[in-house]
């Protein structure tokens, strides 16, 4: 089948891309209004950029009414300029779900899926204590686009708990940090445990031995 971006509908276009673009990391978001209120929210429209400066993206719609309003946590970073990004693994993945829910105003989404905060190192926003590691940023800029804000961060901080650090990279224990990602539609996910495969790349010498 082919789709024609141009004519298919907003809903079309977000269940296909979605279904395609995947597995997709979780950034469970915690960032805080100019009254020190925290909010926490996850968002999978996420990913690394670059890392010379060290650049992460993050796609956040504005919610779904006539006026472009835009989510609390786009509103937030927006006006302070501090983020913090933490890492969705499998033993908070329900309580990653619950932040997910559009609660009314005044209510805390920390509260309600029972998550602590603990002070970040550089920025002002607090990280998720339970979270296993988290990427302190600082908002670089913010596009608007259609009914969306890309919001680039960057990390000028991560905190990582010691048992995910191999110190000869340093690398992430990422087969036993056990993240999960997002997949198609609302409520699909994947693990990430017991499902690493290690493809070598071929250096261009051996790929010509191999081919001739």
């Amino acid at each position: 089948m082919k789709f024609d971006m141009e004519k298919a509908t907003h809903r079309e276009i977000y269940n296909l891309l979605i279904g395609l673009v995947a597995p997709r990391p979780i950034a469970l978001i915690t960032s805080i209004d100019e009254a020190g209120i925290i909010n926490a929210a996850p968002f999978s429209a996420y990913n690394y950029l670059c890392t010379d400066p060290p650049i992460v993206g993050i796609g956040v719609t504005d919610r779904p009414t006539e006026r472009f309003v835009p989510k609390d946590t786009a509103r937030n970073i927006r006006r302070t300029g501090e983020f913090v990004i933490n890492v969705v693994t499998e033993d908070i993945a329900q309580q990653m779900n619950i932040c997910a829910t559009d609660f009314p105003a005044g209510v805390s989404e920390l509260d309600m899926a029972n998550l602590e905060t603990a002070p970040s190192a550089v920025v002002k926003v607090p990280r998720i204590a339970q979270a296993h590691a988290a990427l302190e940023c600082r908002e670089y800029t913010t596009m608007e686009i259609g009914r969306s804000r890309i919001i680039l961060g960057r990390v000028v901080s991560m905190y990582i708990e010691d048992q995910y650090v191999d110190p000869a990279g340093p690398y992430i224990r990422a087969e036993e940090l056990h993240a999960i990602g997002r997949m198609n539609g609302l409520g699909n996910y994947v693990r990430t445990r017991d499902s690493f495969m290690n493809i070598p790349r071929i250096p261009y010498e051996q790929w010509k031995k191999e081919h001739s």
